[in-house]
Formats: C-alpha cells, sequence, structure tokens
C-alpha cells in the first residue's frame, strides 16, 4: 500500500525521542543517541507493518522484531510500553535498576515483547538469521495450499558495530546463501560508534558487501525525515521473496540534540538544558517529564487492536486447517507448545558390556539416527565438519532453497559453512522461534569460537545442543591448536550450561536424554574420536544423574573419578591397584551441573568420605577440587602425534594411573585422620 500520512506521526516520533531522553536521563546511564535518530523507522514499523498482539505476545505466527543494537533498547521499550506490552511508564522510569523490567541491554524471558537477548553486538543479528530460517523451515512443513499458517516476517534493528562484528557477517553470508525473504533489516547508518566518527575503523562499503552476499539492499537517505521513503522501502523489502533485505537508513544519531550527530550523544545522557531545548523544540513542555498525549497512545492501540485481529483470524485459519490436515495440526500444535512425542525415549539405543568399543561420536551418530524419526522438531547441522562430527543422518535433506538443487526448506540439516560463532548464535534465534530442538555440530576447541552465543544461550534459557566431536587429546595428530585442555572448565563454570562428556553408549543415550527434556539449558555433548569401550554398570539411568559409582566395593582405599575417555582408563588402573590389594571405587561424572542438582544424601553417597578421591581427565585440572582431593590432568597444552603416544606423553595410562593411585593412598595413609568428603562445606 502507498505510504498514507497521518497528522499524528511527527508527534508521535517526538514523543518517542523525548521519552528516550528522559528514560536515559532518569537512570543517569544508556544511549539516548540510537534511540533517538531511530525514532521514525520505529513508528512507521510498529504502527504500520509489524503483526503482533501484545495482549499475547507469544502468537506463534507474530513478526519477530530483533534489536541487534541493544544497547538502543530504551527505544524498544518505548515501543513496547506504547503498544500495550506489559511494560508500564513506570517500568520505564525503572530503566537500568535492579530487577526492573526494563534492564540495561533487551533480555529473552524477561521482559514481555523480548524475542531474543541481544547484549554483545552482531549476536542479534545472527539470531535473526535464526528466526528467519525458523520461518522458513515450518513454513515449508506445514503450509497447504490456500493455508499459509506460517507467514511472519523478522524486522531487525542494527547498526554500525554489530557489522564490524564478525559474528554478524558469518550470518549474513549464510542468510545470503539460504535466500531468507523473510528478513528485513534496517541498518541505521548514523556513522557513530563509542570512539566517534566510523571513519576512524570503518570505511567499507557495507552496501556493496551485502550484495555480495546476496541480499537486496536498499536506501532511505533521509531517515530523520522522510517517512515515505522508510515505508515504501519496508514495503519493498516485503515484495521480495528470494533475499533477504537489508535498508541503508542514513539518520542523524541523537537527532534534535544540541549535540547531534557526534559520538558524545551515543552513550552518556543528555544534560538538563539539553532535554529543554529538545522538547521545546518539538513543541513539548520542556518541564513536563515523561510525557505522551494521549493521540499518540491511541494510534498505538490501534495498531494492537489490529494485531489482535490478525491473531483471531490465524486462530480461524488454523481450526480450519485442523479440519483438513488432522495430524499436521496436532504436529504442529505440539511442537509449539513445546511438548515431545509421547515415548519418543524408546528409540535410544542400549548397550551391554561386550558390545564393540565404539567412539563416542559414532555413538552420538547412532542416537541421532534413532531419533530423527521420532523428533521432528531436531534440526541439526555442522560447521563444515558434518563428515567428522557425523551429524548427518541418512537420507535426511538439506535445508537449501529448491533453486540451489541442493535440498529443500524441508529439510533439517543445516550446512553452516565455517562458520562456528554464526551457527551459535543462529541456533539461539532457532530455538528462540519456537517448535525446534537445533544441534550444531564442530570440534569441541572450536566451540571456544562461539563462546559469546553459548553465553546467551545459558543466560536466556535456549535447548541448543551442541555436538561437539574431537573432545581431547585423543584426537591427535592435529596437535595442541585443536586440542580442548580448558574448553571444559570455562563451560562447566558457566550458569545454566550442561557439559557432558560420555564414557561410553548408554552415557551418550543419557546425555541426548537430559538435554532433550532441559527445555531452558543448553548442552554441550563432548564426544570422542577414539574407540571406547562399553562398560560394566553403565546405564542410562545412571548416567541421567551426572554421576554414580561405575564400580563398588566395600572399604575402600581409593575412589577415582573420571570422565569421557578416560574412565576406561581408570577402570584398568583399579584393576592393577586391586591385584595389589588396594581397593578402588570407578566414580563416572559425564556432568557436573546435573550431578549437583541431585539430592545431597545421593551426591555423599557418589562421594562419601573414608578414602581419598582421585579425579583423573584428559583436561585441566581445573574445578576438579570440588570432588576430589587430589588431581591429575594435564600441566599445559596437549601434544601432536598417534593418540595413543599422547596419552603415553602425558601419563594418561592404566600403568601410571595405578602408579598414582598408589601414591594417594600411601600419602592419605600416612598423614592419618579422618578423609572427609570434598562436598562437605559450610557453602
Amino acid at each position: 500500500m502507498p505510504y498514507e500520512p497521518q497528522s499524528i506521526d511527527e508527534t508521535a516520533i517526538n514523543t518517542i525521542r523525548t521519552l528516550a531522553a528522559d528514560v536515559v536521563a532518569g537512570a543517569n546511564s544508556g544511549h539516548p543517541g540510537a534511540p533517538m535518530g531511530l525514532a521514525p523507522a520505529a513508528h512507521i514499523l510498529w504502527t504500520r507493518f509489524l503483526n503482533a498482539n501484545p495482549k499475547n505476545s507469544k502468537w506463534y505466527n507474530r513478526d519477530r522484531f530483533v534489536l541487534s543494537n541493544g544497547h538502543a533498547c530504551a527505544l524498544q521499550y518505548i515501543m513496547l510500553h506504547l503498544l500495550g506490552y506489559k511494560l508500564s511508564m513506570d517500568d520505564l522510569k525503572a530503566f537500568r535498576q535492579v530487577d526492573s523490567l526494563t534492564p540495561g541491554h533487551p533480555e529473552f524471558h524477561h521482559t514481555d515483547g523480548i524475542e531474543v537477548t541481544t547484549g554483545p553486538l552482531g549476536q542479534g543479528f545472527a539470531n535473526a538469521v535464526g528466526l528467519a530460517i525458523g520461518q522458513a523451515h515450518m513454513a515449508a512443513v506445514y503450509n497447504k495450499p490456500g493455508f499459509d499458517v506460517i507467514s511472519n516476517h523478522t524486522y531487525m534493528f542494527t547498526g554500525d558495530g554489530c557489522l564490524m562484528e564478525g559474528v554478524a557477517s558469518e550470518a549474513a553470508s549464510l542468510a545470503g546463501h539460504l535466500q531468507l525473504g523473510n528478513l528485513i533489516a534496517i541498518y541505521d547508518d548514523n556513522h557513530i560508534s563509542i570512539d566517534g566518527d566510523t571513519a576512524c575503523a570503518f570505511t567499507e562499503n557495507v552496501e556493496q558487501r551485502f550484495l555480495s552476499y546476496g541480499w537486496q539492499v536498499l536506501h532511505v537517505d533521509k531517515g530523520d525525515t522522510d517517512l515515505a521513503a522508510i515505508s515504501d522501502a519496508i514495503e519493498e523489502a516485503q515484495k521480495e521473496k528470494n533475499k533477504p533485505t537489508i535498508i541503508r537508513l542514513r539518520t542523524i544519531i541523537g537527532y534534535g540534540s544540541k549535540q547531534q550527530g557526534t559520538h558524545g550523544v551515543h552513550g552518556s545522557p543528555l544534560k538538563a538544558d539539553d532535554i529543554e531545548q529538545l522538547k521545546t523544540k518539538f513543541g513539548f513542555d520542556p518541564k513536563q517529564k515523561y510525557f505522551v498525549p494521549e493521540e499518540v497512545y491511541n494510534v498505538y492501540h490501534a495498531a494492537a487492536q489490529r494485531g489482535a485481529a490478525l491473531e483471531q483470524e490465524w486462530e480461524k485459519l488454523l481450526g480450519e486447517y485442523c479440519q483438513k490436515y488432522p495430524n499436521e495440526h496436532a504436529e504442529l500444535t505440539r511442537r509449539i507448545k513445546g511438548d515431545l512425542p509421547e515415548g519418543w525415549e524408546k528409540a535410544l539405543p542400549v548397550y551391554k558390556p561386550g558390545d564393540s568399543a565404539v567412539a563416542s561420536r559414532k555413538l552420538s551418530e547412532t542416537v541421532l539416527t534413532k531419533l530423527t524419526p521420532v523428533l521432528p522438531e531436531l534440526m541439526g547441522g555442522s560447521a563444515d565438519l558434518t563428515g567428522s562430527n557425523l551429524t548427518k543422518v541418512p537420507k535426511s535433506v538439506d535445508f537449501q532453497p529448491e533453486s540451489t538443487g541442493l535440498g529443500t526448506y524441508k529439510g533439517i540439516y543445516i550446512r553452516y559453512g565455517v562458520r562456528e560463532h554464526g551457527m551459535g548464535a543462529i541456533m539461539n534465534g532457532l530455538s528462540a522461534y519456537g517448535g525446534i530442538i537445533p544441534f550444531g555440530g564442530t570440534f569441541l576447541n572450536f566451540v571456544s569460537y562461539a563462546a559469546g552465543a553459548v553465553r546467551l544461550s545459558a543466560l536466556s534459557g535456549h535447548q541448543v545442543i551442541w555436538v561437539a566431536t574431537h573432545d581431547s587429546i585423543g584426537l591427535g595428530e592435529d596437535g595442541p591448536t585443536h586440542q580442548p585442555i580448558e574448553t571444559a572448565a570455562h563451560f562447566r563454570a558457566m550458569p545454566n550450561c550442561h557439559f557432558w562428556r560420555p564414557a561410553d553408549g548408554n552415557e551418550t543415550s543419557a546425555s541426548y536424554l537430559v538435554a532433550l527434556k532441559s527445555k531452558t539449558t543448553p548442552s554441550i555433548i563432548s564426544l570422542s574420536r577414539q574407540n571406547l569401550p562399553q562398560l560394566e554398570n553403565s546405564t542410562i539411568e545412571h548416567a541421567v544423574k551426572g554421576g554414580y559409582v561405575l564400580h563398588e566395593v566395600e572399604g575402600e582405599a581409593l575412589t577415582i573419578v573420571s570422565t569421557g575417555s578416560e574412565v576406561a582408563i581408570a577402570v584398568e588402573a583399579a584393576g592393577l591397584l586391586e591385584k595389589e590389594g588396594i581397593k578402588t571405587r570407578i566414580v563416572s561424572l559425564p556432568c557436573w551441573r546435573v550431578f549437583d542438582a541431585q539430592p545431597e544424601e545421593y551426591k555423599l553417597s557418589v562421594f562419601r568420605s573414608g578414602a581419598p578421591i582421585l579425579s583423573v581427565e584428559a583436561y585441566s585440572t581445573y574445578g576438579w577440587e570440588r570432588y576430589s582431593h587430589e588431581q591429575f590432568g594435564l600441566p599445559a597444552w596437549g601434544a601432536s602425534g598417534p593418540y595413543q603416544k599422547v596419552y603415553e606423553k602425558f601419563g594418561l595410562t592404566g600403568t601410571n594411573i595405578a602408579a598414582v593411585g598408589k601414591k594417594v593412598v600411601d600419602f592419605y595413609k600416612k598423614r592419618g585422620g579422618e578423609v572427609v568428603s570434598p562436598l562437605l562445606k559450610a557453602l
């Protein structure tokens, strides 16, 4: 539809600008410049285009909005308030205060209407790509002729800072390849970053970059005043079905301020006299704070009512869809709710002692192969390591535009390319879209490349599964650059993140079982390249507790606790020690955080008092003092060579661990006194 001006437009835009100045000044902290510059684009988008219902912020077919330049969140909070989301004027006044609904960056699950947590720049850009992939896939799977039950767009505001970050470049490149026509980015081209004019560090031709990625590039040269051009650009973007669109919106940061166009208005509140002159310039009472004219509320409430009516129409369409396609309707609504199909756990493979030794990356492939037919919500991929991660199950179709001849949007396997960080942030978007449980494969060492995205998975409660193969010095010849020594300590320390290191087939099945039931927790499943034996007393039921006694004896002189590929070494060491009359228990601890959530009585039965506990792992020993009295691991980096030789170099053999264990036993016997469980502490 051609742009039709409304008499209230200018007043509404200036209301947003003055509110942004007041909100940031009230906190004496924040970023007023971008909200003031982006106010016209926000007003046009929310009143003319964005399909959403503030009374039901989780309506599945709503348009998604992502503020990638999340420091500009005063703008998003103001828009949510004006539209009638659960965000009051008092909430705006509490901006950046403890326990408020208006924190310093938008947070998913915290503030009504926020789709993703966009803290570090560039993350939101990649999240938006994930949201767009989610829409394209779900539409391809469930839409039928005459029933476009999935039809939303993803809109995103982004800035120079986001476009400097590599994660955004990774995601933008993939989005162009995937031809995501439902993705529309509005680039706030204000030429200002914290350091000042972007001429000091960012002089590339952004438009040419995005053209090379395969995006449609549009321009609005007067983004502060040309509302018709903003509207026309968004409408043109909607018409493009085979390319994502970026609209280069030229704005003046802090428009209306004495400091407009400078970095002084980027990250600091406006001074009181500046706010007064701003309000006077725009026809507002200079002494009145947090003022919204009634007619401005009215225009936004009308937009909200339009969204509510659209949801009602969608519900009616969904009801008709149910009549004609009952099976698809049942599956779609189940996925939207986040419920897993009944009895899916029965598909998990189970192993017994004596079964062949298998690398846990191969055991993971078996799990995925068994689960994919019963869990259509599983959508996975790999960062160009498919043959190493073993993440692609037989007969699965790639998620690709049909025009490429490589797959379809119905496909469940994403070729991420060598883009680990982009993959992690895109998976967060997929999880946030709903109805999809994403998994992604790379080497464990390269999950560190994506640590920013993993942190946001944990902070936001996104159910994302990392298939992290080549998990230790066991990968061998690639050497220290590829061998993750410190990675486990990092992710074990991360709140709300499950780091799994299974020792055999049943533990691998258990890690997936817990990961798939953990709806608000990301999981990293650390998997071996080398073959691992199926262990005596290993069961799924034991391993889902995160830790258990693998080999029990009474009156032990030593307990060895280990994970992953080193558990079998600990078992070998225990056998050697027992031949010398040294009774040795073995504990397998595949996931610390899941174990820590078990009842105290159970935990103390696993790590009981009475004998020293020795931890053994082919990683840094950092953190193991929580569960053990003595720790054996890697003193520094790994080494390049056949994995057996590397293990020998660092003393990770049954023979050496037995010798270390004997030394520990002798030390504690000589010292005398009671050996108390390391779990027994005051706090």
